[in-house]
């Protein structure tokens, strides 16, 4: 018997503890500070904020974050086309005719292309042509080049009607980097060229390009600038005129990614695509939460607080009106912020289309109290089981 029982109490003890111990992951709120109208079961921790999620706050938040653009017509940039002129560099090629003198338009023969037969500006910004020898064309337009031409050969030739077009554009250039179709460099000519313009003759995005975080590079400063909002809601504002030097990069969507975890039916990984996923989007992409054992009431999306920093102003605001003020968290002492989604009622999915996730957030959604005892218990019973076996064992060999 003494045997039995210096066997049987440790084992005993070990259940208890495996006993105390719930398998699997769960998030409770219950110690949290949630962020609602006036509750006195409040309660505050210093690290986290909770915001359930109801149409009006998912209205208001949306609004906020600047997510989607608006349509709206861009006239900064409509007025710097109109009034554009390209500007002569080195490496150009000039084609200079001046009328009733062919010896001075094509001197070197009438059976080579324009270019061939064309005026090469130096790398000193100059050309050479007859008569008057070298002339300085660098940042000017062609009909101030004709002016200066004409003035000049007006000593030599009666009243000369000169006129100047380009023949090949090489002093200006672009730079088209990243998820695009045919990335490099982009000659700009006497047709304006917009960032719109530069992307469509790069043959496109590709299929992995972030459409919300482009980088336009000028004279050693970054501009992010949102395709999303130019191309999907007609946001003209993001278009830019491009200019001599400018890098566009494109970069791919690997940190446009999210986590689902928990009781759903294949917690994965998910990019978020070219339109944005919602909370519903994101659920429905893992086979929705399991009907059976998820807690319907424990959807929850975890964001860390830097990433929402751009919401913190308003989250903080939605604070201040909602609750006390001496249950209110100061912004700045949270490390994430939680909102939760209540689907209970399946109506609610529609209220999580209309939230947008961002990259790293993490959708998870709890397993039901009852859910959690039966792992509990499915944890006890091999235990149980093998107790039970080796109590039948120690008995036999007593009776043995």
């Amino acid at each position: 018997m003494k045997i039995v029982s210096k066997i049987l109490l440790p084992l005993i003890s070990i259940i208890i503890v495996t006993g105390c111990t719930i398998p699997g992951s769960h998030l409770t709120v219950s110690d949290k500070n949630i962020v609602q109208t006036n509750t006195p079961d409040n309660q505050k921790i210093e690290s986290v904020n909770v915001y359930p999620l109801s149409p009006s706050f998912v209205r208001q938040y949306s609004e906020n974050s600047n997510v989607h653009g608006q349509l709206q017509t861009n006239p900064a940039l409509d007025k710097k086309v109109a009034q554009y002129e390209y500007r002569v560099g080195a490496g150009d090629v000039l084609n200079i005719t001046v009328w009733g003198h062919p010896e001075l338009t094509i001197p070197a023969g009438s059976y080579r292309s324009a270019e061939e037969a064309g005026h090469w500006v130096h790398s000193n910004g100059k050309i050479f042509y007859p008569y008057v020898g070298f002339v300085d064309v660098q940042g000017k337009t062609v009909v101030e080049i004709g002016k200066l031409l004409a003035d000049k050969l007006s000593k030599f030739v009666n009243s000369p009607q000169v006129d100047v077009n380009l023949a090949a554009f090489r002093s200006q250039k672009v730079y088209v980097i990243g998820e695009i179709v045919q990335p490099g460099q982009q000659f700009i000519t006497n047709v304006p060229l917009t960032l719109l313009d530069a992307i469509n003759q790069g043959g496109g995005l590709t299929e992995v390009a972030d459409w919300r975080n482009v980088t336009l590079t000028r004279a050693g400063q970054s501009e992010s600038i949102s395709l999303y909002k130019l191309i999907q809601d007609g946001e003209l504002t993001q278009n830019r005129l491009m200019q001599e030097g400018d890098i566009l990069h494109i970069p791919n969507n690997d940190e446009q990614k999210i986590f689902v975890l928990g009781d759903v039916g294949s917690p994965s990984l998910l990019k978020i695509d070219r339109s944005g996923m919602s909370i519903t989007e994101a659920l429905t992409s893992v086979g929705g939460i399991n009907e059976i054992s998820a807690d319907a009431t424990g959807v929850f999306v975890i964001r860390s607080a830097q990433r929402d920093a751009p919401n913190q102003e308003f989250l903080k605001s939605y604070q201040q009106k909602n609750q006390p003020q001496s249950e209110t968290n100061a912004a700045d002492s949270s490390i994430a912020n939680i909102y939760q989604l209540d689907v209970t009622d399946a109506t609610a999915l529609m209220t999580g289309t209309g939230f947008e996730l961002q990259p790293y957030d993490v959708v998870y959604v709890t397993a039901a109290p009852l859910t959690r005892w039966n792992r509990v218990m499915a944890q006890l019973l091999p235990s149980i089981s093998g107790f039970d076996n080796l109590s039948n064992s120690i008995l036999s060999i007593q009776n043995w």
